[in-house]
C-alpha cells in the first residue's frame, strides 16, 4: 500500500503532512525551517524516507486563474531537485488556498499569530495532501 507524503514549499518553512494508513485522510506531521537549497533538498528527502514515503506530493503555488508566478518557478526548481535526490516518485498538487485554510483553522481555534506560524505550514501541507488523495480516491472509486 502507498505512503503519500505531502510537502508546503515556502521560502521560509517547509510544512510536511503523511496520509493515515488507508490513504483516507492526512495528518499534520512538522515544519521544516529552511537552511539553504541543498540542505533543504537533503532534509526533504531525508524525512520523506523517514516517513516511509512510497510517493512525495508537493504542493504547487499558482495564481487564482491558474497562471504560473515566480513562486511557482521557485517551487518547481525545488521539485526538480528533489526528483534528482530521491527515487520516490514525486508528483505536484494545487495548493491554491491551502495555507488561507490552515490560517483560518488556527484562528478560529484561537492560536495566536506567533504559535501559528510552527503550524500553519504542516497544516496546509494537509490540505493540500487531502485534496490529492480525494482525487485519487475518487478515480479508484469510479
Amino acid at each position: 500500500m502507498d505512503r503519500y507524503v505531502a510537502f508546503d514549499i515556502g521560502d521560509k518553512r517547509i510544512g510536511v503532512a503523511v496520509s493515515d494508513p488507508f490513504n483516507t485522510y492526512a495528518l499534520p506531521s512538522q515544519t521544516y525551517f529552511r537552511k539553504g537549497f541543498k540542505a533543504d533538498v537533503e532534509a526533504v528527502a531525508n524525512i520523506a524516507k523517514e516517513k516511509y514515503a512510497t510517493v512525495i506530493v508537493c504542493g504547487l503555488p499558482v495564481n487564482f486563474d491558474g497562471s504560473e508566478a515566480l513562486q511557482t518557478e521557485k517551487t518547481r526548481k525545488f521539485i526538480q531537485a528533489l526528483k534528482e535526490r530521491t527515487s520516490i516518485p514525486v508528483v505536484c498538487e494545487d495548493e491554491r488556498f491551502t495555507t488561507k485554510m490552515a490560517h483560518e483553522t488556527l484562528i478560529s481555534e484561537g492560536m495566536s499569530r506567533e504559535r501559528r506560524k510552527n503550524y500553519v505550514d504542516a497544516l496546509a501541507a494537509a490540505n493540500i495532501l487531502d485534496g490529492y488523495l480525494q482525487k485519487i480516491n475518487k478515480k479508484g472509486a469510479e
